[in-house]
């Protein structure tokens, strides 16, 4: 909508797959696969998913699952943990959930999923299908043939 205010040399033969939902992958983790559900149909309806894209967010639902189970841990067993000796320290948990929460991020950020990331995305246009004129088309007879019966 802005043009290129960058002024960024634009690709011009930048490769434009088909838009498409890839298979979920069998062996993600419950919440993974929860989170798979939740955003790959509005991913698609966006027109940002293609087959080829399956890796990457499988990969951005297993953080996901990886940051809700580190921190159901936390919630569960607390922030730190003592040792026999007396020693207290960050439960292994806390850094679990630093971590895959940075990495879901990095994800959300590639593919709009948070506000600030969609400012920064332009959904491609839909691609003008000739079968949608004909079945146009075909829907205007019955319509037209359907009134003259009357």
């Amino acid at each position: 909508m802005r043009g290129n205010p960058g002024h960024q040399k634009l690709n011009k033969r930048e490769p434009q797959p088909d838009s498409a939902i890839p298979t979920r992958p069998g062996w993600l983790l419950p919440e993974a696969k929860r989170e798979w559900n939740r955003i790959v149909p509005q991913l698609s309806a966006l027109g940002l998913l293609t087959v080829l894209d399956r890796g990457a967010v499988a990969g951005g639902c297993q953080w996901w699952a990886m940051y809700v189970d580190a921190v159901k841990d936390i919630a569960l067993n607390g922030t730190t943990y003592t040792t026999d000796t007396g020693y207290q320290g960050p439960r292994p948990s806390v850094g679990l959930a630093l971590k895959s929460w940075q990495q879901y991020l990095a994800f959300c950020a590639r593919f709009g999923l948070t506000p600030a990331d969609r400012s920064r995305l332009s959904v491609p246009e839909k691609r003008h299908d000739e079968l949608d004129d004909v079945l146009a088309q075909a829907e205007a007879v019955v319509s037209e043939h359907e009134s003259e019966s009357e």
